[in-house]
């Protein structure tokens, strides 16, 4: 990785919190699901025990289900292993202000055991790996992600006392492009992009989109683990933004049966100067490298969709015609493909269309980097492009639910090749664990058609 000029150094860490400007710093770290877990330390504390020697975490915070409980399955932490310790090791390059919390400092925290190894299941040590093997034959990772959300009325209180029912949107129509739709959440919208940017994010854009009260605001690509760092901090950043002016937003995939929440995910490779190594002379300006990396992609996209869609409902989203994709194809400019081919020259990338507004993007990038070197070490040809409508192509599909994709991730050579037996039994049961809790669940629909009527 290139060195960086981190957002907030030490030294004007120290002068911040001599003159009191900050008084709390935040030691964070993405767990499965790629929410930030961690501590809030006196920012005297952290000057001077927490910078040198790190601090402790329980290791069952990568070995809980959604809700935190404690379940079983997951070797690297157990009652029967008592639940020690992993060490939080700071990771300075990621130190910034986070100006939506008074005094606040926050910085990234790789994750260690008592003998100085990696926890190989830890979401960033496993981004951390797939780079390395990448940086080996000479290239970098540039993504982009691309997060939409839904913004409702209610405080995140309320829509918990409602069961998250009969809640009321922002906008109460499709403002896809809409200046007027966006204007009516503007303050809103205008907050989250300012204190981002002040935070050391770049911000683009904020668009609205489809679903009553769906939006997007859009953050310049960066090398990929400042990508997924930015990813994790802006989720996290926009729902404190949101609570503290009494709203609540969601990014769950598919809160409705209406347009679902995406996180289309770019990808490019610079070479060692820097220069953009897919563009090339061949068709469509992609060089050898893009087509085999871009072949990987097909090739490994079903077995590796756990990663991408993590969830119950992220399957819900693939429904044909909804703008979310179903076929194992790609195209150039074409939405309908889970693959699309943007941009020209030194803009040439491709898009993975597959992960929705849950995906945990630490493990949905060193998905596409590791499907890209399968490729690329196996030389793989890349298939014709898919030209007009992907749904009607006949294509291999998206697996249809997080049953066939937890099958198709634990049973498959190409994933433990590229990320270990440990990783790939983790992550394996991760989906056990959401799937006996979805069955063992009574839903809303089963009421509905059988309290009366059956």
């Amino acid at each position: 990785m290139a060195d960086r000029t981190p957002p907030l150094g030490v030294e004007e860490l120290r002068a911040l919190v001599s003159r009191g400007e900050i008084d709390t710093v935040v030691l964070a770290f993405p767990d499965m699901q790629g929410r930030l877990q961690g501590k809030l330390f006196a920012a005297p504390f952290f000057l001077g025990e927490v910078l040198e020697h790190g601090a402790e975490g329980c290791n069952y915070l990568l070995a809980v289900d959604t809700e935190m409980n404690t379940v079983d399955g997951y070797a690297m932490s157990s009652w029967e292993n008592g639940y020690g310790d992993f060490a939080l090791r700071p990771d300075l390059a990621t130190l910034r202000r986070i100006p939506w919390q008074e005094g606040t400092a926050l910085l990234m925290a790789d994750l260690a055991w008592d003998d100085g190894a990696p926890v190989v299941a830890a979401p960033r040590q496993i981004l951390r790996r797939q780079l390395d093997r990448l940086a080996a034959l000479g290239y970098r990772a540039n993504v982009g992600t691309e997060l939409e959300f839904i913004v409702f009325k209610d405080t995140y209180e309320q829509a918990w006392d409602r069961d998250y029912r009969e809640l009321t949107p922002a906008n109460q129509y499709n403002v896809d492009y809409s200046l007027l739709g966006s204007g009516r959440v503007e303050p809103l919208l205008r907050r989250i992009r300012n204190e981002m940017a002040a935070a050391g994010l770049t911000v683009e854009s904020a668009k609205g989109e489809c679903n009553p009260g769906q939006h997007e605001i859009a953050f310049r690509y960066d090398e990929a683990l400042v990508t997924c760092d930015h990813h994790a901090i802006y989720k996290t950043g926009a729902k404190e933004i949101a609570d503290q002016e009494g709203v609540s937003l969601t990014f769950m995939a598919k809160y409705n049966e209406r347009e679902g929440n995406s996180c289309h995910i770019h990808l490019s490779l610079a070479d060692a100067d820097g220069h953009n190594a897919m563009a090339g002379d061949g068709d469509g300006g992609m060089s050898p490298l893009m087509r085999h990396f871009l072949a990987g992609q097909l090739a490994a996209l079903r077995d590796f969709s756990l990663l991408y869609a993590p969830n119950i409902n992220s399957y819900k989203r693939f429904q044909p015609g909804s703008f979310a994709p179903t076929a194992v194809a790609w195209g150039y400019d074409n939405r309908s493909c889970a693959l699309r081919v943007v941009g020209h020259g030194r803009s040439l990338r491709f898009e993975n269309r597959v992960p929705g507004g849950d995906v945990n993007p630490y493990l949905a990038v060193a998905g596409l980097i590791a499907a890209g070197l399968y490729g690329v070490e196996n030389r793989l040809d890349l298939p014709e492009e898919c030209v007009g409508s992907a749904y009607t192509a006949g294509h291999a599909r998206v697996p249809a639910t997080l049953r066939e994709a937890a099958e198709l991730w634990e049973n498959s050579p190409v994933a433990k090749a590229a990320f270990g037996d440990e990783v790939v039994d983790h992550y394996a049961n991760m989906a056990r664990v959401e799937l006996a809790a979805f069955d063992a669940a009574v839903t809303d629909w089963e009421l509905r058609r059988s309290f009366e009527r059956h």
